[in-house]
């Protein structure tokens, strides 16, 4: 193939070729995509989340190696990008890059994952620094903004780090105009293992901790788990909020789980991962199109 990515790569093979011969093809793939606001219509979002492989977290339920394949993964996203109910993907550089040259991403909004340093069941877990986008990057690309994990452990020393870089990616968004998307939990290590908590308080208590990192709160959004008594989580916060999918569990229950929430004022959409893209029966179409419905 041609070293011009005047037409979008055809396979993975011609991802590689770009990669190999022409790496500053990407930059101008970035400089030439169609871009759109975040918000528009009516004001909804849905959003697919690929961000796991750059911590270690390969595992999606009982399958440890279920996002093992790039390439699989990349079939997923494109079918979920494809619904015209989706508005756009939050990833790494790596797979945002990928879609791009695939020519996924035309009128799409993108969100660039910030903080991928605490990888998954290490010690220094906790530690998240931020070792994947820049906001300096974000912009240049012309995203629309970069989401950060916020994960707070009162027993581990690596959480004021982890809050000191947030805190500071929150202002370097915030001076570029993007959204800067925080994502925090009350955490603790239980039998070595990171757990985070999901009762209704610790989420209230993550939520106050976290909207109060940074300089200004103009540009900033929330990232939630869908909890019990969401009514009163998300009374804790005027700021727009995404509601995430999580580890896919029972999919009726998660399913009338973000439904309910979704009425709620502040809650602007979802941006969902791992529940869409690997459904227990594989239908991605299917599992897209009933959240985009919810959403919608």
């Amino acid at each position: 193939m041609s070293n011009s990515i005047s037409s979008p790569c055809k396979d993975y093979a011609d991802i590689t070729e770009v990669r190999a011969t022409d790496p500053s093809a990407i930059t101008r793939a970035w400089q030439t995509r169609t871009t759109r606001p975040a918000i528009r219509g009516n004001g909804r979002l849905m959003i697919v989340a690929a961000d796991h492989p750059a911590r270690g977290a390969l595992a999606v339920g009982s399958r440890p190696t279920a996002m093992n394949s790039r390439t699989d993964l990349l079939d997923r996203l494109r079918t979920a990008l494809a619904d015209p109910g989706v508005d756009g993907v939050l990833a790494t550089a790596d797979i945002l890059d990928d879609l791009l040259l695939l020519g996924a991403l035309e009128d799409k909004v993108v969100f660039s994952s910030m903080n991928r340093g605490g990888l998954a069941g290490s010690s220094f877990e906790l530690d998240d620094r931020m070792t994947a986008a820049t906001a300096k990057a974000t912009a240049a690309a012309r995203m629309n903004g970069g989401k950060m994990l916020c994960r707070i452990d009162l027993a581990d020393p690596g959480t004021v780090t982890t809050l000191a870089a947030c805190a500071q990616a929150v202002d370097e968004l915030a001076a570029h105009g993007l959204i800067a998307m925080l994502e925090p939990f009350l955490s603790r290590r239980v039998e070595g293992k990171v757990r985070n908590d999901l009762s209704p308080d610790a989420v209230i208590k993550s939520i106050h901790i976290s909207q109060g990192l940074g300089s200004t709160s103009a540009y900033t959004w929330m990232k939630l788990p869908v909890v019990p008594e969401m009514d009163r989580v998300m009374d804790a916060t005027t700021l727009p909020t995404l509601l995430l999918g999580g580890d896919p569990t029972d999919p009726d229950e998660a399913f009338a789980s973000w439904e309910k929430a979704l009425a709620l004022p502040s809650v602007r959409g979802l941006i969902v991962g791992r529940t869409l893209l690997y459904p227990a029966d594989d239908d991605v179409s299917s599992a897209v199109a009933t959240a985009v419905a919810m959403v919608r």
